[in-house]
């Protein structure tokens, strides 16, 4: 599923196309990745401009002039592509006065969404992971009596923060995937404030990791998963000390670390 440094990246990638453009109609083909009727969407978003594109946790906000939002969320397999050629598996034409917005999803696991303002379940979403400041994360670290990976895929805790970069930081600042949120020492939380930024800016950078199909709005694939040092890399060498790389079950979500560099 796309994280926050693929998301991001499509933002990015979406918005020089979209950004002043005028909605001339919009096409749904598959109800079940909407929230709310087709018709009644396509009505909504005919004649709209589009004021800016931006990321709100997993969430792409396409910002519209008069009045409301285009959301997004990708879900596992969904895709925004700027001027690409429909296929089997788009189900959202959305024609602009200059050029056209394809959303594909082969699983269908995504949702579009049209919004008077931001719904309730996304604006309860917990803080910006690159905005929050220290203290305040180390309050909302120690109130929590829970096991550090399934606190990081806890988007009330976070918003944004998915399987692949929860293990990520959690190696950089060495602490076990089920060590105990409010058990950590100041300094070891300092040390996953600081992963958790370092290892999300080095992504975008990076436009993201292409484990499977993911893309940008241009078709471009990210190239960061050439860097993980722990996720999907079971059975091979820590980077940092030569052990396995182990894998377990948090929250049914397979769990990658370093059992000699993340001790409990």
């Amino acid at each position: 599923m796309p994280e926050l440094p693929e998301v991001e990246t499509v933002a990015r990638s979406l918005a020089p196309y979209l950004t002043g453009r005028r909605i001339v109609s919009a096409e749904f083909r598959k109800p079940r990745v909407l929230r709310g009727d087709p018709e009644e969407m396509a009505k909504q978003l005919a004649g709209q401009s589009v004021t800016g594109v931006r990321r709100y946790g997993k969430f792409i906000l396409i910002e519209l002039h008069s009045h409301g939002y285009f959301i997004v969320h990708l879900g596992m397999t969904g895709k925004l592509l700027f001027d690409a050629e429909p296929g089997k598996h788009t189900h959202a034409i959305m024609t602009l006065d200059r050029g056209v917005l394809l959303y594909n999803d082969s699983r269908q696991f995504g949702r579009l969404e049209w919004s008077k303002e931001l719904p309730a379940r996304v604006g309860k979403l917990g803080p910006e992971p690159l905005l929050v400041a220290f203290g305040e994360f180390a309050k909302l670290l120690k109130a929590r009596s829970t096991k550090m990976k399934s606190l990081l895929l806890n988007q009330t805790f976070l918003r944004g923060l998915g399987n692949i970069y929860a293990d990520e930081a959690l190696f950089r600042a060495g602490i076990h995937p089920l060590a105990i949120a409010s058990k950590l020492r100041k300094d070891v939380v300092r040390k996953l404030y600081d992963a958790i930024r370092a290892v999300l800016e080095e992504a975008i950078a990076s436009k993201g990791s292409t484990i499977s199909d993911y893309v940008d709005a241009a078709g471009k694939k990210g190239s960061f998963q050439l860097q993980h040092r722990v996720y999907r890399r079971t059975g091979q060498p820590c980077v940092t000390c030569g052990a396995a790389i182990k894998r377990i079950l948090v929250t049914q979500r397979g769990t990658h670390f370093c059992a000699k560099c993340q001790k409990r």
